[in-house]
């Protein structure tokens, strides 16, 4: 079997940094009780570092924010229904022929 990518939400994230900082555990028992790669925690650690404290999520894809990941499910929505569209127009013209 594949290795298998967990997708883990902001708040799960923040937490985790969080605790790192307040526990005074080393990252590799952080990680363990957590249940996470420490290479996973060390990346959350190092992003709220570089954005003061706060861990930066992005959910699939590179979008800054979620109004963008909305928009571009929309746009592709519509792309994917015009293409239906068109197909069907096609496929109408040609069974009136």
């Amino acid at each position: 079997m594949g290795k298998q990518n967990k997708q883990y939400d902001t708040q799960f994230k923040q937490d985790a940094v969080n605790y790192y900082h307040s526990s005074g555990k080393t990252g590799d028992q952080v990680a363990k009780d957590l249940k996470v790669a420490k290479s996973t925690l060390s990346k959350w650690i190092r992003d709220a570092r570089a954005n003061d404290g706060i861990v930066n999520h992005r959910d699939s894809g590179n979008y800054s924010s979620d109004i963008e990941k909305e928009n571009a499910h929309l746009k592709k929505e519509l792309r994917d229904s015009q293409e239906a569209l068109e197909i069907l127009k096609k496929a109408i013209s040609i069974l009136n022929d």
